[in-house]
């Protein structure tokens, strides 16, 4: 899973926020494999259309879907609105591993 922050309205109340109330709450997340997060997004061409970004690894499909629909997920969900002033875009896709 992917979630791309748009830029919000108070820059500093998104960061603040987001690692003070919300990542705790990402660390109780059930199935979440391993997570990571950024405030440094940057384009390699021009200014980044992105503010933030997360990263979150799960087992698979199934294992990503009962975690969104937890009670924990929908916390999750609901508490976005308290720093995301400037929208939030979930993307999610099956991950191919690969060697050199």
């Amino acid at each position: 899973m992917v979630v791309l922050y748009s830029k919000p309205a108070d820059p500093d109340h998104f960061r603040d926020y987001y690692v003070t109330n919300h990542l705790p709450m990402v660390m109780n997340w059930p199935g979440l494999l391993a997570w990571r997060y950024s405030f440094d997004v940057a384009a390699t061409n021009g200014e980044a259309p992105y503010f933030a970004v997360f990263e979150g690894d799960f087992a698979d499909a199934a294992a990503m879907a009962a975690a969104r629909e937890s009670p924990q997920g929908r916390r999750l969900a609901a508490d976005v609105a308290n720093y995301a002033t400037g929208g939030a875009v979930i993307i999610d896709y099956p991950v191919q591993d690969g060697t050199g």
